[in-house]
């Protein structure tokens, strides 16, 4: 059985027609792509130290910067920051006028609502990411036009694999 990192590596000239499986070269793919998720993750944590805000302040604004309405939970399960983090953040933006909490109907959840200055500082945080995130993803989709297809499958495949194991 071929690794499914295969398939999304199959691309990189280093790995095309390779004959990888599970055992040996195959477990090398993963540990690879997984130190590269690692890395991506990193670059955000350092932007934030840079920018002098909480990494998990970043995410929860970056979370709230894509126009949906969303609750503690939405964001505590779409981001994966447990609940705690995400109040004390909440609160911490609430408190700077950043936020507003909303009722909203038919639930105990609040909906969580950019103020006007709220939305002035979260374009101000978010505008140099999604510069260099956009220019790392045009540059990367030019060379691997099928990146993102490749890398949510694997997602899908290894989320499912894990869904069985827990």
């Amino acid at each position: 059985t071929e690794c499914f990192i295969y398939v999304i590596l199959s691309t990189n000239s280093y790995y095309r027609g390779a004959d990888i499986m599970i055992e040996g070269k195959g477990h090398e793919i993963i540990r690879r792509v997984m130190h590269e998720l690692n890395r991506i993750d990193g670059v955000y944590y350092f932007y934030s130290k840079k920018s002098g805000i909480n990494e998990n302040m970043l995410t929860v604004l970056y979370a709230l910067d894509d126009g949906n309405a969303h609750s503690q939970k939405d964001i505590c399960e779409e981001w994966l920051i447990p609940k705690t983090t995400i109040s004390s953040v909440i609160r911490g933006l609430e408190n700077d006028g950043y936020v507003s909490l909303m009722s909203a109907e038919h639930t105990k959840e609040k909906t969580i609502v950019l103020t006007k200055k709220g939305k002035a500082f979260v374009s101000e945080i978010l505008k140099d990411i999604y510069k260099a995130e956009r220019t790392a993803m045009d540059a990367a989709l030019e060379k691997y036009p099928d990146f993102v297809d490749a890398i949510t499958e694997f997602t899908e495949r290894l989320s499912g694999e894990f869904d069985k194991l827990i």
